[in-house]
């Protein structure tokens, strides 16, 4: 089971893993009602690296992103979900717009993103770009989603 920690906790976690020799993957999202989606895409983002850190947005960016009735559960709870996959060795709770600043601060060896991105069209590309690392597509098809959930069950 993966471990709930904070900003600094996790910055010294990674100082400490790297100089062991191990590498940090990066993965985040909304993670609001658990799916299939999540599960494989988190799976694929584990096998990038020896340690997966999973970025989980904060209540208020998700309202930011996908409106006033979201998120469904708060980000303590989606955290802990998270953290309780097998994929997941950190999860931190993050208020930015974007995950440019957790990128510069930890600066993983592979940012993961799902297949509804391109290298191209990663946001923080640059970032990534600029301190060494990579980026990698991984996941299944964009076949899922907690919009489209929402919207069979009617809310």
């Amino acid at each position: 089971m993966g471990e709930i920690v904070s900003r600094e906790d996790l910055a010294e976690r990674v100082r400490r893993g790297r100089a062991r020799g191990l590498t940090f993957g990066f993965a985040n999202g909304a993670f609001d009602l658990l799916h299939v989606g999540h599960v494989r895409y988190l799976d694929a983002a584990r096998r990038e690296a020896d340690r997966l850190i999973v970025a989980v947005n904060d209540d208020a960016s998700i309202r930011r992103l996908k409106g006033p009735n979201r998120p469904v559960l708060p980000a303590a709870d989606r955290a802990e979900l998270v953290a309780s996959l097998r994929a997941a060795d950190y999860v931190v709770i993050f208020p930015e717009p974007t995950v440019a600043p957790l990128l510069e601060l930890l600066k993983p060896d592979v940012h993961c993103k799902g297949t509804d991105y391109t290298v191209d069209t990663v946001p923080e590309r640059e970032t990534v770009k600029a301190y060494g690392g990579r980026i990698a597509i991984v996941g299944d098809p964009k076949d899922h989603s907690t919009t489209d959930l929402l919207k069979r069950l009617g809310g």
